[in-house]
């Protein structure tokens, strides 16, 4: 996806994405455009594919789930990103409903990030309305927001109706509900290939921004859900993501009730299920069918993945219990 903050390099992610003609911001990895390139819908578009999907690989909880559910993307910042805000469903089914009606919540895990980088996310405790509306006038809004250095591994969660921008110097992995509804606040005057001010969305900006600071959002420390390797990053409704970082061989196995996306942030290696087998290499984005049954994962390099499925949150939260994580701990990874 162009962006005019975009890079046009993409490695080492991409590392055959060198000298692009054009700056690259985001790679979509589960649009429902996107090409799937192995296995039975190997050349369907995933948005085809879900709807022929048998219950086995979706997963009964989401047998009646119309439309693919979770939006993977990297993002390649060069430069600040516009300052933003999403609405929340509510708010989307009431006046979204050209553009899908869908809020959209969100997370961040920093595949790489170098010294300096920085992410706004939220107001400034006590910033009020009228405050938010001068800073815009003035061109310093970015003084009304709480900073975040940004270190490689680091998660955030970004819940409806919290303004944000990420800056430059990082490689992003967002897992977020499957939206693109954004209403940009502030675009540092930036212009268009014609010259023209990128359109600004301040009413419904205003309209959806939390200035009460009653949303729990920003970074987050997540939760060990068992195994030595693995860590549950965050989870709501919409998304749950678990991190995996393994340099040895290890066994996975999928839930009937829920697909799976595999992503894979670094490292390479083989992908073994039932009698079949396949290099992987970082940048791919696996779906696990949710009867797949087990699989392993055998590294030629250390490798980390991310897991990504629609939780049940409820038996989450029961199973980060059974394993013994104290409940404050729970707390901090669930949304």
């Amino acid at each position: 996806m162009p962006r005019i903050w975009g890079s046009r390099s993409l490695a080492p992610l991409f590392p055959n994405k060198t000298d692009l003609a054009e700056p690259i911001g985001e790679v979509w990895l589960t649009s429902v455009d996107c090409r799937i390139v192995s296995g039975p819908y190997q050349g369907q578009t995933l948005g085809a594919a879900w709807r022929e999907m048998p219950i086995g690989w979706r997963g009964s909880s989401l047998a009646n789930t119309p439309e693919f559910p979770i939006l993977v993307k990297f993002l390649f910042p060069d430069d600040k990103l516009s300052i933003q805000v999403h609405p929340d469903g509510a708010y989307a089914y009431a006046n979204e409903r050209a553009a899908g009606g869908r809020g959209k919540t969100e997370m961040w895990h920093a595949c790489s990030a170098e010294p300096g980088a920085q992410v706004l996310i939220g107001l400034k405790r006590g910033v009020t309305r009228e405050q938010f509306v001068s800073a815009i006038a003035t061109h310093k809004v970015e003084d009304l927001f709480e900073t975040h250095l940004v270190r490689k591994g680091d998660t955030f969660f970004i819940a409806p109706g919290t303004p944000h921008a990420i800056g430059s110097g990082m490689v992003l992995c967002e897992i977020q509900e499957y939206s693109d509804l954004t209403y940009r606040v502030y675009d540092y005057g930036r212009t268009d290939a014609h010259g023209n001010p990128r359109e600004l969305h301040i009413e419904k900006a205003l309209a959806v921004t939390d200035f009460d600071k009653v949303l729990r959002t920003g970074r987050v420390k997540g939760a060990p859900p068992s195994g030595d390797h693995s860590r549950l990053l965050a989870a709501c409704y919409f998304f749950s993501t678990e991190r995996q970082e393994f340099s040895s061989r290890v066994r996975l196995e999928s839930n009937p009730y829920r697909f799976e996306l595999l992503i894979v942030v670094s490292g390479s290696g083989t992908i073994e299920w039932q009698d079949q087998k396949s290099l992987y290499i970082p940048g791919e984005c696996w779906f696990m069918p949710a009867t797949l049954g087990q699989y392993t994962l055998s590294p030629n390099t250390e490798t980390v993945v991310l897991r990504a499925t629609v939780p049940n949150m409820a038996l989450l939260r029961t199973k980060l219990k059974d394993h013994g994580v104290p409940a404050a701990e729970i707390e901090t990874a669930l949304f």
